[in-house]
């Protein structure tokens, strides 16, 4: 499976975990057999820790990196010094860093730390039943979470990632990790990638083709490409919207004749078409602001969506410059300057947020200008690029021509031209076969990329000690060099 598509972010949430003080190694041990939760260390900004006697025994054994083991009750730490039980030892050290890092309050102690939120409900009935309890937390300002990767077809099945939504996974994956507080744009992505597919490679034929191929992949076949089959979805909706785009234009393999067009032949106006396309670009881009409005909500409250170019007040421009083009498409005097105000005002609350992040004075008021004007300049080229849906649907229709044309000359030369028709024909259809090397010329591409891939470690227990419980951990990508996750002792705190 696609490295890319078989890993995705797990939400997570912060929670502080509350214990009496006689009861908090127990719930720090269930915390541990959960696997589930990311105590912060000494080093991440808790109180200092001392090292503990675990520690200081296990330094004395001089006992390399190994597999670390967790006892169910205290143990005796001399009597594993004078047996050589690295192992243990280890585990109680790490134990040990957990416990002295607690902030004390009377007779309870709390630890805070990071839970995915799917597993805050199972870990609290796991801990209180030795007395503990987990409490959800703000997420603190300025702070990200850590990254908990896990593979799109495990967990239980009403949380797994839909057929459809895993294989739009990398058209977004590719760019980046979605932020935590961001909405996921992995099906509104995956549509306009569709709907800009159908609008660029019209063609009934060349579509019924792709739904066949995304039928070969859902079978596995090729063997080769199996690692290519949670992406059929994608390839049968690109198939199914290349195909209503070709009954649109009127092509089948080409002005084959057919098909009637249903709406206009992209060479006959071409205007029209490059003006659908600039259209369709800016409901897209207006529907990107409206989700950057959101996302900037999230992320840091009224003001951040206010003032932040990707919220409010850029959506304004953009409405504004929207309405001044319509004054010009339409005549209309007043649209413009309605436009003209309303880009005024956003630019205002624009430039007071830009300004902000400045280091003030003269420099701060240049640096803001020039990102005014940044913003200004990127609105018109983003809305004018969806002209290149246009171009290479102009492109797909006079190639199909040429071919058609060639096809039709060479048809009546007698038997030799039939045959060379048909090999001109068939060399320009873009049949299974070199859709496969296609994809797979898109897989070297696209998911070849150097994304840190998850590790997994074992807490593991000798048959010879039954106070001793084996752990395992989840399949996490660790936040920095060396950082322990997910709050298990010993190792399995990744």
């Amino acid at each position: 499976m696609l490295r890319a598509e078989s890993e995705v972010p797990v939400r997570m949430r912060r929670v502080a975990v509350v214990a009496p003080e006689p009861a908090l190694r127990e719930t720090l041990v269930r915390i541990a057999e959960a696997g589930c939760v990311e105590i912060d260390l000494a080093v991440d900004g808790g109180p200092s820790v001392r090292r503990g006697p675990a520690a200081s025994r296990l330094q004395r054994l001089r006992a390399g990196p190994g597999p670390a083991v967790l006892s169910a009750a205290p143990p005796d730490l001399d009597a594993l010094e004078r047996e050589g039980r690295a192992d243990l030892l280890a585990g109680e050290a790490q134990l040990e860093e957990r416990l002295g890092g607690a902030v004390r309050h009377g007779a309870v102690a709390a630890l805070a730390g990071w839970c995915p939120e799917a597993e805050m409900e199972a870990t609290a009935a796991r801990i209180a039943g030795a007395g503990g309890a987990l409490v959800p937390l703000p997420t603190p300002r300025g702070v990200d979470p850590p990254t908990l990767l896990t593979g799109a077809a495990e967990g239980p099945p009403d949380r797994r990632p839909r057929t459809v939504r895993r294989s739009f996974t990398p058209l977004v994956t590719t760019y980046g990790t979605v932020p935590y507080a961001d909405l996921d744009p992995t099906l509104p992505a995956g549509i306009a990638y569709v709907v800009m597919f159908g609008l660029m490679f019209g063609d009934a034929g060349h579509g019924l083709l792709l739904l066949a191929l995304a039928l070969v992949l859902r079978a596995g076949r090729p063997r080769r490409a199996a690692a290519l089959r949670p992406l059929w979805p994608f390839v049968a909706a690109a198939g199914l919207a290349s195909a209503l785009a070709g009954l649109a234009y009127g092509e089948f393999f080409g002005p084959t004749g057919v098909l009637p067009v249903l709406w206009l032949a992209p060479l006959d106006e071409p205007t029209r078409l490059l003006t659908a396309a600039v259209g369709l670009g800016a409901v897209l881009l207006a529907l990107a602001y409206g989700a950057g409005i959101v996302n900037r909500l999230r992320e840091g409250g009224p003001a951040a969506a206010l003032y932040a170019t990707s919220g409010v007040a850029g959506a304004a421009v953009y409405l504004g410059l929207t309405a001044l083009a319509g004054s010009v498409w339409l005549g209309q005097a007043v649209y413009g300057v309605v436009g003209a105000g309303v880009v005024a005002v956003g630019l205002a609350f624009a430039g007071v947020g830009v300004y902000a992040g400045t280091a003030g004075g003269a420099g701060g008021a240049v640096q803001t200008g020039v990102q005014l004007f940044d913003a200004v300049v990127r609105i018109g080229s983003n809305v004018v690029s969806f002209a290149r849906l246009a171009a290479f649907g102009l492109t797909h229709a006079a190639l199909g021509a040429i071919v058609w044309d060639g096809t039709t000359s060479s048809a009546g030369r007698g038997p030799a031209g039939v045959a060379v028709a048909t090999l001109v024909f068939c060399s320009a259809t873009p049949w299974p076969s070199r859709w496969r090397r296609w994809w797979r010329g898109c897989r070297r591409c696209v998911w070849s990329s150097t994304s840190c891939s998850p590790g997994s470690s074992r807490l593991r227990a000798a048959p010879s000690d039954p106070g001793v419980r084996p752990y395992s951990t989840s399949r996490a990508r660790p936040v920095g060099p060396g950082r322990p996750r997910l709050g298990r002792p010993p190792d399995a705190v990744r």
